[in-house]
């Protein structure tokens, strides 16, 4: 797969020019992505190898319909019926998966959808990843929330009856240090029941911190498991070095967190390894953490600021409701979560199927809740946004379609004792 990325460089002086050049051409000019960098902490685990020894050997042009049959006439989904499940020769029993997904869905989740919101703090960036709208070479509107200014947004948020959000920063430890992320999270305790993190891995006594200070769970894109693949998209930074970003997850539970979230970015290598990576990386550490609370989301590519309209790679929305079907089949218990990247019909769709959790009243930008929640227009600055939104619905449009469609939506389950 090849892609023509159109990165406005005209504030980039000479020098910077020169090495994101040498960066993009140059591989001898990069670090190693598999080496861990000073300060990454290295965690003795076997769950890396036993995902990527199986994903190393999937073949999935090897499965034929009586696979995929004998898989759905399963009750238990075992690795190779996911494998199967995940195959092309799957793609004709669609409509048989979806009808298997809803049972599972409701035998585990009833009709309950649970929903949320991001807020993203900041959006400054370290990291070179040629496909994301924050990376460091890109000439956007870069901004930090204070203190004062997330308390507010958290408020704007709070009073439209959310009660979980999830924080979001850009992958700077410079700009947005692991305390001021904890601050965020005391903050977010004030006016929220379940407070989710999606920012850099940190080590396990760090991820153990935001958890004192309120974070209940980690959200880590790996973007893609290809290791090789990964490597040409990711050309500086922390964000670099693969193995590292692997373990987030196993860190995160180690620090004390409740549960964990795990993705890939479907467009960026072959979709369909991807998928299984995902599913895999979520059901080893089941196994290995059997009180974590799993969830995947399964987001595709979505045009950025500074990029060329980039469409999502053969991953049409029939390929990934395959995805999140297989995903409800092998792991009947995890969450599910369609993100924003999707158009309301379609989330309005896969709520009844496999998806279990949806965003609402989404920005990617900073700072810019306040215009969204209430109409008025905010009175500072906004930093830009991460990557094109499809839904925008606000909580209570969502709500009211998805109570109109026999949904229960669910803002909370949690009660803090």
């Amino acid at each position: 797969m090849e892609n023509n990325f159109l990165i406005d460089s005209e504030f980039l002086s000479p020098s910077a020019l020169e090495k994101k050049h040498r960066l993009e051409t140059d591989p001898s000019s990069r670090t190693d992505h598999m080496k861990y960098m000073e300060g990454m902490e290295v965690i003795q685990s076997d769950v890396r190898k036993n995902v990527m020894d199986e994903v190393d050997g999937y073949d999935y042009d090897k499965y034929t319909a009586a696979d995929v049959e004998a898989a759905l006439d399963r009750d238990h989904c075992t690795i190779e019926d996911f494998k199967a499940l995940l195959s092309p020769a799957a793609f004709p029993y669609l409509e048989r998966m979806a009808q298997r997904a809803r049972v599972e869905t409701s035998r585990h989740f009833g009709n309950t959808v649970y929903m949320f919101t991001p807020l993203y703090i900041a959006n400054y960036c370290e990291n070179y990843c040629v496909y994301c709208g924050f990376n460091c070479y890109n000439h956007i509107r870069r901004m930090k929330l204070s203190m004062e200014q997330i308390e507010h947004e958290m408020k704007v948020i709070a009073d439209s009856g959310m009660e979980e959000i999830l924080i979001l920063t850009g992958e700077s430890r410079a700009k947005s240090d692991v305390k001021y992320i904890g601050e965020a999270c005391k903050l977010a305790r004030k006016y929220f029941r379940m407070v989710g993190l999606e920012i850099y891995p940190v080590n396990t006594d760090e991820y153990a911190y935001l958890h004192e200070c309120g974070a209940d769970y980690v959200t880590v894109f790996q973007e893609t498991y290809d290791n090789v693949k990964y490597e040409t998209l990711h050309l500086m930074g922390h964000k670099r070095v693969w193995p590292y970003r692997f373990d987030s997850q196993e860190r995160a539970l180690r620090g004390g967190m409740r549960g964990v979230a795990f993705s890939a970015l479907l467009g960026l290598s072959d979709f369909r390894k991807d998928a299984l990576a995902t599913g895999l990386h979520a059901y080893f550490l089941q196994r290995k953490y059997p009180s974590a609370e799993i969830s995947l989301s399964c987001p595709r590519l979505r045009p950025i600021i500074n990029n060329e309209k980039i469409n999502p790679l053969d991953v049409g929305e029939k390929q990934l409701c395959q995805v999140l079907c297989a995903y409800r089949i092998f792991l009947p218990f995890a969450g599910i979560t369609v993100s924003s990247r999707e158009s309301a019909a379609f989330r309005n769709g896969i709520v009844k199927i496999a998806a279990t959790k949806v965003s609402a009243g989404v920005s990617t930008g900073i700072g810019d809740h306040e215009s969204k929640y209430t109409g008025k227009e905010a009175e500072g600055e906004e930093g830009d946004e991460q990557f094109e939104i499809n839904d925008s619905r606000s909580l209570g449009e969502m709500y009211d379609e998805m109570s109109k469609e026999g949904l229960q939506p669910v803002l909370n389950d949690y009660i803090d004792v």
